[in-house]
Formats: C-alpha cells, sequence, structure tokens
C-alpha cells in the first residue's frame, strides 16, 4: 500500500475462518431475552415465543401496507456487512428484506428476496454500506390474498471483511485517475484520487519532460457509493499550455498520461462513424477500408450455409402462438442490408430507428449549428464505399439502415399494411466465433409492433427533410413512408411487442408503452411538414409538457420522448412562440439540473441512477445526458454547459473507478473484447477484436451473464463490468451505444 492508503472497492465479500467475531448491530436477535426492538405497521401482530420472532399479516393491501422491521442500525460507508437470519412462511410466499435509510427518503442500501418456505430455514447476505445516515432493516409483507404468518431467528447483522479479489477491484490502476486522451486548454480539467486521506493531499502537474508546470491540494469528496471507495478531486483547470504527456503526481503515486489540446475529438468522431460500415450487413466489407483484419464476406444473401434475408417469412410454430397468439403472414420480405444491432446477426427496427435518428441528428446538429465548414457535411468523413460520391457521408450510412427500415413495413393489401415489424433474426441463438456469412440458422420476422411503426414514422420523417438537397426523391419516398406509418401505427395502438422466454434467436427489445413512440413521430412529422395535425397529436400527448430527460438517462430506444424533446426544442422555429419557449425551458431546466449533480459526483459523470445501481448500458446513458447539455449549450451559448460536458466525458474515457477508457484505442487501457461473433480474437486469434472507437456498454449492477455472475457478485455499481467476450451484460457493442457517441464526439469537436 502507498504511503496514502486506498480503499477497498466492493465486490463479493468473504467471512475467512478464524476473523474475530464482529460486534453484532441487531440487538438480541435470538429473541431470547425480550430485548429486540423490532416494531410492527399496521395489519400487523407480532409476537415473540419460543426464541423467534412471529408476524402474524393480515390480507389484503400493497407489499408497503404491512411492514415489520429494526432501527437504530449504524452502518458505515464503504464497510461490508454480512446479514444472517433464518425465517419460515406459511403458508410459502417469498419475502423481501431492506437495507434502507431510517428517514425519508428512504434510500436503500440493498435488498435480498428470501424464499419463504413452510420450514425453518437459514438466509444469509452480504452486502457493502453505502449511506452514513442510520439505516433499518425492513420487511414489506402485504399483498396476501389470505392472513399469513412470518417468523424470523437466529438475526444478526454484522461488519465482515472484503475478500481480497473484492478490495482490488476499484484499485486496479492508478491511483489518480484521469481523461486519458485529455482536456480542453480552456475547458475543466479534474481527476480523481482514490484514498482513505481525509484532508487535502498535494499534487504536481508534471510535463512531457517531467518538468514540474503546476501544484495544487485536492477537495476530499469523501465516500462514493457508486465506486466503493473513497475519494479526492484534484483540480488544475487553471493550467492552458497545450501539450501531449502531461500527467499528474502525488508522492509516489502518477496518473496516465493525457493531452491539453483543443483538437481531442475529431479522430472520435471519424473511428465512432467509421464503426458502422463493418456492421454492415448484406455486403462485403472491403479490407482497403476497413482495415485488412475487418474484411468478410457479405452476410446473409443466401450463400450457403447462409438462407439470408432476402425472403424472409414470419415466425411459426409454438413459439410464434406463445409470443404472438394467431398472428401469421402469408408474404415474404427482402431485408438485406441494414445494419447487424450488436454483437449478434439480429435487426431491429426500434434499435435501428432511434441509432440512425441519432446519426442524422449528427448532421442536423452541424448543419445549423456546427457553420458551412463542419466536417460532418462532407462526404470524405468516414471510412465506406460512398465517400466521394458526393453526399456526406453521414446520410450516407444513414441510407444504408433507413432502406432497410422501409423494407420491414407490412406490404400494401396485406393485414396491417403500413405497420413495421418488430425485428428479424435467427430462430435460435447462434454463439462466437461466428462471421455473419457463416450464420446457418433459419431466419425470421417477428410481428409488427406499435412502437416499431411510430419510430420508422418518425425517423423516415427526420431524414426526408434532411436528404431532400442531396436526394430528393428519396426524400420524397421516406416522406410517404412515414406518413403511412403513422396512420397504420395509430390505428394498431396497442400491437405491442412482448418478452420472450429469451430463447428465442434474438433480443426482445419488449415495450409495454407507446405513448413515447408516438410523441417523437408527431415530433419529426411536424418539423418536416409544419401540418397542424401533428401539432394536435404533440399537445394531446402526455409528454409534451411533463418531465422527459431524467437524470437516469434522458433517453433510450424503449422511450424516446427525451429526444423528441430535444428535436423540438432545436429545430422547433415553427411552433408557436409560448409553446417553443416552453420546450426549450424544460431543457435548460433538466440541464442546470445535471449541473448541481455533476457538482457532487467525485468522478464528473452526469448519471444518478436509482440507488447508485447501475443500469445496462451505462455509458450510452451518459453519452445521452452529456447530449441534453450539448442541446442547452446551442440553445443559450452558456459555456457552464459546454464545460459540464466535457467533464462528463471524462468518465468514458478513463477517469472512472475501473482507470478504463471504454472507448477500444483511446487511452492507455481500452477494451479489446466486447461481446461479438466476429470480432472474436479472445477465442478465435484468427479474428480481429472490435475496431477502434467501439464503444463498451458499461458497468450494470444486475449479474445477467455468467461472468458477471462469477466474478462480479457484490461489485460496487462502477466496478460492475469485465472485458470479457462473454460479458454481453458489461461489455457489449451495439448500433445505439455508438451512435451517441459520434454525436457527442462531433459536438465537441466542434463547440467552442
Amino acid at each position: 500500500m502507498s504511503r496514502l492508503g486506498i480503499a477497498p472497492a466492493a465486490i463479493a465479500v468473504l467471512f475467512l475462518p478464524g476473523m474475530a467475531a464482529a460486534a453484532d448491530l441487531i440487538v438480541d436477535g435470538r429473541f431470547e431475552q425480550g430485548r429486540d426492538t423490532f416494531w410492527a405497521g399496521e395489519g400487523v401482530a407480532l409476537t415473540r415465543s419460543g426464541r423467534q420472532l412471529c408476524a402474524d399479516v393480515s390480507a389484503g393491501g400493497d407489499t408497503w401496507d404491512r411492514l415489520i422491521g429494526v432501527n437504530g442500525l449504524k452502518l458505515e460507508p464503504g464497510l461490508h456487512y454480512r446479514l444472517s437470519l433464518s425465517t419460515a412462511a406459511d403458508p410459502a410466499r417469498a419475502v423481501s428484506a431492506r437495507i434502507q435509510r431510517g428517514a425519508e427518503p428512504w434510500t436503500v442500501q440493498s435488498e435480498f428476496s428470501i424464499a419463504g418456505a413452510p420450514e425453518r430455514a437459514p438466509f444469509s447476505a452480504d452486502f457493502m454500506a453505502s449511506e452514513e445516515d442510520e439505516a433499518q432493516l425492513i420487511f414489506p409483507l402485504g399483498g396476501a390474498e389470505k392472513s399469513w404468518r412470518f417468523c424470523i431467528d437466529d438475526l444478526s447483522l454484522v461488519e465482515i471483511e472484503a475478500s481480497a479479489g473484492a478490495a482490488s477491484r476499484a484499485n486496479q490502476g492508478p491511483a489518480i485517475r484521469v481523461n486519458q486522451l485529455g482536456y480542453f486548454t480552456d475547458g475543466p480539467k479534474r481527476a480523481t484520487v482514490i484514498s482513505d486521506a481525509r484532508r487535502a493531499i498535494s499534487f504536481q502537474l508534471i510535463d512531457a519532460g517531467d518538468a514540474v508546470v503546476g501544484e495544487g491540494t485536492t477537495r476530499p469528496s469523501g465516500f462514493d457509493p457508486s465506486a466503493g471507495v473513497r475519494t479526492h478531486v484534484a483540480d488544475f483547470s487553471a493550467y492552458a499550455v497545450p501539450g501531449n504527456g502531461y500527467r499528474l503526481v502525488s508522492g509516489d503515486w502518477t496518473s496516465d498520461r493525457f493531452s491539453i489540446s483543443d483538437d481531442l475529438y475529431g479522430r472520435l468522431r471519424v473511428d465512432a462513424l467509421s464503426w458502422f460500415y463493418p456492421q454492415r450487413s448484406g455486403i462485403q466489407i472491403r479490407g482497403d477500408i476497413a482495415g485488412k483484419a475487418y474484411a468478410r464476406p457479405a452476410g446473409h444473401i443466401g450463400v450457403a450455409p447462409n438462407e439470408g434475408d432476402q425472403s424472409v417469412g414470419c415466425l411459426t410454430g409454438d413459439e410464434a402462438k406463445a409470443l404472438y397468439g394467431d398472428w401469421s403472414c402469408s408474404y415474404r420480405l427482402d431485408v438485406s442490408g441494414g445494419w447487424y444491432d450488436a454483437g449478434d446477426h439480429g435487426k431491429y427496427a426500434v434499435n435501428g430507428a432511434v441509432s440512425v435518428a441519432q446519426l442524422l441528428a449528427t448532421f442536423e446538429r452541424g448543419r445549423v449549428f456546427g457553420g458551412a465548414a463542419s466536417p460532418v457535411l462532407g462526404d470524405r468523413l468516414s471510412h465506406i464505399p460512398e465517400s466521394g460520391n458526393g453526399i456526406p457521408d453521414l446520410l450516407d450510412e444513414a441510407r444504408w439502415e433507413l432502406q432497410f427500415l422501409l423494407a420491414m413495413m407490412v406490404p400494401d393489401g396485406e393485414p396491417l399494411a403500413g405497420m413495421v415489424h418488430h425485428k428479424i433474426h435467427d430462430t435460435e441463438w447462434s454463439s462466437p466465433p461466428m462471421l455473419p456469412s457463416e450464420d446457418p440458422k433459419p431466419r425470421a420476422l417477428h410481428r409488427p409492433s406499435t412502437a416499431a411503426a411510430f419510430d420508422v414514422a418518425a425517423v423516415a420523417a427526420q431524414a426526408s427533410r434532411l436528404f431532400a438537397k442531396d436526394n430528393p426523391t428519396f426524400a420524397a419516398t421516406l416522406l410517404s413512408a412515414a406518413r403511412k406509418a403513422w396512420v397504420a401505427a395509430n390505428a394498431n395502438p396497442v400491437l405491442l411487442a412482448p418478452k420472450s422466454d429469451g430463447n428465442s434467436g434474438g433480443g426482445d427489445y419488449d415495450d409495454d408503452d407507446a405513448s413515447d413512440e408516438l410523441y417523437w413521430a408527431a415530433a419529426e412529422l411536424f418539423l418536416t411538414t409544419g401540418e397542424a395535425t401533428y401539432l394536435d397529436a404533440l399537445r394531446a400527448s402526455p409528454h409534451w409538457s411533463g418531465d422527459v430527460l431524467p437524470s437516469t438517462g434522458a433517453f433510450h430506444w424503449r422511450n424516446v420522448a427525451g429526444f423528441a424533446r430535444l428535436q423540438l426544442a432545436l429545430y422547433g422555429v415553427a411552433l408557436p412562440k409560448a409553446e417553443l419557449d416552453m420546450v426549450r425551458s424544460s431543457v435548460l431546466t433538466a440541464a442546470r439540473t445535471f449541473l448541481s449533480l455533476q457538482a457532487a459526483e467525485p468522478f464528473g459523470q452526469i448519471y444518478r441512477p436509482a440507488n447508485h445501481q447501475y443500469d445496462w448500458g451505462s455509458n450510452q446513458l451518459i453519452l445521452q445526458n452529456i447530449i441534453v447539455l450539448s442541446t442547452a449549450f446551442d440553445l443559450s451559448g452558456d459555456k457552464a454547459f459546454l464545460n459540464a460536458a466535457r467533464e462528463s466525458m471524462d468518465y468514458i474515457l478513463g477517469r472512472n473507478a475501473m482507470a478504463m477508457s471504454y472507448i477500444t484505442g483511446y487511452g492507455a487501457r481500452s477494451p479489446e473484447n466486447q461481446h461479438s461473433r466476429w470480432y472474436a480474437h479472445q477465442v478465435d486469434p484468427t479474428l480481429p477484436n472490435p475496431p477502434v472507437g467501439s464503444l463498451a456498454g458499461g458497468p450494470n449492477s444486475t449479474p445477467v451473464d455468467a461472468i458477471a455472475k462469477q466474478r462480479l457478485q457484490g461489485c460496487a455499481p462502477q466496478t460492475c463490468y469485465a472485458d470479457d467476450i462473454e460479458a454481453y451484460g458489461s461489455n457489449e457493442i451495439t448500433i445505439n451505444w455508438n451512435a451517441p457517441l459520434v454525436y457527442v464526439a462531433s459536438f465537441l469537436a466542434d463547440a467552442r
């Protein structure tokens, strides 16, 4: 351990033989002395007999209408604890146990599910404390159809030691975490130092020649429950001399090297956009364009063993009946082309639509706010076959996906004409490694959905106004398709995409609410046409004036209302002034909230998930929040929003608990083994790693894959990540990760 010490992170915990017994935080947990302090809420009667506590629970109510609990638990943030007890439930009933703050806002530190069988059974679980305020242990017991009994015995809550593996995760890499790419000369320059020290620490800024060019002291930031460590922030924003090879030093600690420059994100814009070309389906990927390692035959064009996507029928059999009831179709569609969604061979309308929309939004922002010289308007921006054809590369890449989305529409004359098939993929899962051209599985179209139809209506309308200059014929086709999908979706407002058993050969992209998709479609159709019909639909939407930009992730494929709000704010000049002011004010209000949240984050990111639990795709949720800030800057010119966007990007590029840049090829340490069937070097050395500019999904507090379940149990949220090809829950690549990366990189490259 270095001279200032580093706090252990929270991963799995281990109670080691021979450890001294820790003090029990539960008084009389064996219920032998009559000294326990359990309380019961309405509808629950407590009895103590036979060395156990029993709750007789009346029927009815919601889960939280019948409670028992114990207060006054003094936990220390960053320490690990073990909850142990024996339980019996008659009749059998699953029961939750929750450790939470003992007063409003009742912040949850950990929650567990207990099976609750009639025969007494032991239960134990380990967790890391994350709050300084006194906690309580509660059991919500309501909602049963009949009265029942729940009994507890041998209850204890004791501090334990973290395992060596647990202590190492947030300590991997340097103690001083920086943006490994670099900082703008006129922007914020902050680093995060992981240290137990309670007082400020001195640090120095060292240039490439090892000369000291700046000095300062850190600001102690306390315990960060998302990282499981105590932190300091080192601020060297005042230093503004461009250069490469800088590093921060404190004693024998040193950071990774970084640059100070005003040209940091131009190359990333190109790499992030060029990433889409080797994701294309139905076309040979040329090595002279994508790089020799990424050359491959066209996928899914009907060359054996492929069945191909040129004539695909609808899903049939038991699975179709289980998912969609009596729905079927007799036609077959040519749905070749488009992008493979992620590391599998599926193609999904809802995710494809929001992804291509964000590429188009990058183009539109560049045209309106980037000036005539913005590189996003050029036709040699990315590495694609169409580069140099006189059409902006962003539009060329977008068209590849747009044509696929139009092909997913139900043909005229058929039931559900104008609706859009939700997805097309294999009927069984395949596994890496597997080139798209070698996929032997049958393919099938899944039932159209309201969400897919509204999404395609939205993006087709958006694209039609952007293609109007360079390809008016295609623009007219897009607008016609948008109108048709709008009518069809409104005629079928509850054709929702269901959730399957997970064995259907592709992702579900299930969604039980299409109101946000309707709002987005109305927004884009209004922006393109100015017609009153679409404005009326906007005004009637529950999302018209509501809060649609949460800090948990302002928008994503399942909830596109936030994206629609930004589009209206940026381009809704045809709105009546009062309504445009309302829309823009809502964006600025959300962005100001983000600023206040950022000020409390030791790692500088703008992302505040519920109970600090990081979601699947947490990195792209951070990017979407950055886009809210970028919109606020474009609307107001307030540089506080620009600087906040720059600082939040620090997290993505290495200023995080893993000390990792999450973009392949950028920084001192970046992912190499994201989940993919053809970027599968980890399992097949003849195949490449993902290309430079690939964004990893990022930490995910829910262990959904075998790697997470084996290695990441109990992880602090920011450390719930593994660079492993099978860790799809945290290490996936996908089109809706890289699309916002293109937008953010382009914004940061152009904005001043």
